[in-house]
C-alpha cells in the first residue's frame, strides 16, 4: 500500500469511519453464535449425506427467485457530475441487475444537483446515489410548473455513507507554517496575508471553491456573506481544473486555498499533513440557517456543529473545519419506490464500506478514465463481496415476500 493510500485511510479512521466500515459488535456476535451453533449440530455422516444436495438445490432455486424479481422492469439511473461518486453508482446498478432489473448506465444521465433533483421529481430519472445532505435539501425547495415542490416527489433513502462527507478548506502547509496562518478569518482580516492569495491584483484573496451548481459553491458564497469575508472571493470553475492548479501551487510551496472533501482521491494528491493542512474556521460562529445570501433553500446551508476531529498533524489549530460532515445518500423518485417495493426494501440495506469505496476511487483516478474502467472496478468489488451483496438481496426479498 502506497503512502497516499495509507494517509487516506488514516484520515477516514480519524473520524471513526473504519469502525463503521468494518461492521458493529452485533455482527461479530451473530457470526460467533452461528459458529457455536454449528459446532453443536450432528456431523454430516450422522444426518445422512443425501440431505446436502437437496439443500444445495434449495439455495439454487432461491437464487433463481432473486434474479427474476426485477424481470421486465427498466430502471433509469443517473449520477452526479463529480467523479468521486461514480463507483458507488455503478455498485448500485450492478446489484440491481443481479435482481433481474434492466438498469441504464448512470453515465448516460450525468447531471449537477439542480438538474438531478428536477429530473427525479419530473420522472425522467428514478434515482441516484450522490445526494449530500443537508446541503442538497436546498434543491428540494425548487418549485415545479404545477406549483408543487421537488421535495414533494422525491424521498431520501436511509443507508450508504451517513456522516462520511467530511469537507473543508485546504491550505499549502509550508505557506501556513511560514506565515503563521491558522484560519480563514485571518486571511480575510490581515492585509499582508490576504495579499499572498491575491492572484489577479484586485486587492482580494482568491480561493478555489466549487464547480457551479454543485451546492458547495452556494454554501461557500453563503459563508463569505455570513463571516463578513470582504477580502476573500471564491473562484467558481471546473473543479478538476482548479484542483490541478491548486496541486501545482501546493507542490511548489506557493500560496493556495481550495475546498475539497472526503471520501475522494483528492486527498491522496493534496495530502493533509504532507503538502497541505485543513484550515480552521471560526469555531464559535459556524454558519447557521439564517440564509445570509438570501437564496432559495439557503437555510439548509447550516453547517453546525462543524467538524473538529483532526489533530495537529492534519489541521491548523484549534481545528474546526466549519463544515458539518455530510450524509451521502440515495435519493429516489417516490413513484419509482412505490412501484418497486423490493427496491424500497433493498436500498436502506446497502451500506458498502466507505473505506473500500475510497480505495476504489483511488484506483479509478489512477486508471484511464473510461466508463469501462468504472464498471470493471465496481464489478471487482462486488465479486469480492458477493456474500454481502447477496445478503442485501435476500433480506430485501424476505421483507417483501
Amino acid at each position: 500500500m502506497n503512502k497516499s493510500m495509507k494517509l487516506l485511510i488514516a484520515l477516514l479512521a480519524v473520524f471513526g469511519l473504519v469502525a463503521a466500515a468494518c461492521g458493529d459488535d452485533d455482527d461479530s456476535t451473530t457470526a460467533d453464535a452461528g459458529a457455536s451453533d454449528a459446532a453443536d449440530e450432528p456431523a454430516a455422516d450422522e444426518t445422512g449425506a443425501e440431505d446436502a444436495p437437496a439443500e444445495d438445490a434449495a439455495d439454487e432455486d432461491h437464487s433463481d427467485d432473486i434474479s427474476s424479481i426485477g424481470a421486465g422492469v427498466e430502471v433509469t439511473m443517473g449520477r452526479a457530475n463529480w467523479a468521486s461518486g461514480y463507483i458507488q453508482a455503478e455498485i448500485y446498478k450492478q446489484t440491481l441487475e443481479q435482481a433481474g432489473y434492466t438498469v441504464s448506465s448512470p453515465s448516460l444521465l450525468e447531471l449537477d444537483p439542480s438538474a438531478g433533483y428536477l429530473a427525479m421529481a419530473e420522472g425522467s430519472m428514478d434515482f441516484w446515489t450522490n445526494s449530500w445532505y443537508p446541503g442538497h435539501l436546498s434543491w428540494h425547495e425548487a418549485e415545479l410548473t404545477d406549483g408543487s415542490l421537488v421535495g414533494d416527489h422525491v424521498s431520501i433513502v436511509d443507508g450508504l455513507f451517513a456522516g462520511a462527507g467530511v469537507q473543508g478548506f485546504l491550505i499549502t502547509k509550508s505557506v501556513a507554517e511560514e506565515n503563521g496562518i491558522t484560519s480563514m478569518q485571518q486571511i480575510n482580516d490581515d492585509p499582508a496575508i490576504a495579499a499572498l492569495f491575491d492572484t489577479d491584483g484586485n486587492g482580494t484573496a482568491e480561493i478555489f471553491g466549487c464547480q457551479e451548481s454543485w451546492t458547495c459553491d452556494n454554501i461557500i458564497t453563503a459563508q463569505i456573506a455570513y463571516y463578513g469575508w470582504d477580502n476573500i472571493e471564491q473562484t467558481i470553475a471546473s473543479y478538476d481544473a482548479m484542483f490541478a492548479q491548486a496541486t501545482d501551487l501546493a507542490n511548489a510551496g506557493d500560496p493556495m486555498v481550495i475546498y475539497t472533501w472526503t471520501p475522494s482521491s483528492y486527498v491522496t494528491t493534496l495530502i493533509p499533513g504532507d503538502n497541505v493542512l485543513w484550515l480552521t474556521m471560526e469555531e464559535t460562529d459556524i454558519i447557521d440557517d439564517s440564509n445570509p445570501s438570501g437564496v432559495e433553500g439557503g437555510e439548509f446551508y447550516d453547517q453546525r456543529p462543524g467538524f473538529d476531529g483532526f489533530g495537529a498533524d492534519f489541521c491548523t489549530q484549534p481545528c474546526q473545519l466549519g463544515w458539518k460532515p455530510a450524509d451521502i445518500q440515495v435519493t429516489a423518485s417516490n413513484d419509482f419506490l412505490a412501484a418497486n417495493p423490493f427496491v424500497e426494501a433493498l436500498f436502506p440495506l446497502m451500506r458498502p464500506s466507505v473505506i473500500d469505496v475510497s480505495i476504489l476511487q483511488v484506483e479509478q483516478s489512477n486508471g484511464d478514465g473510461s466508463e469501462a474502467a468504472v464498471e470493471s472496478i465496481a464489478a471487482g468489488w462486488i465479486a469480492d463481496n458477493q456474500d454481502l451483496v447477496s445478503s442485501w438481496l435476500e433480506e430485501a426479498a424476505a421483507a417483501v415476500s
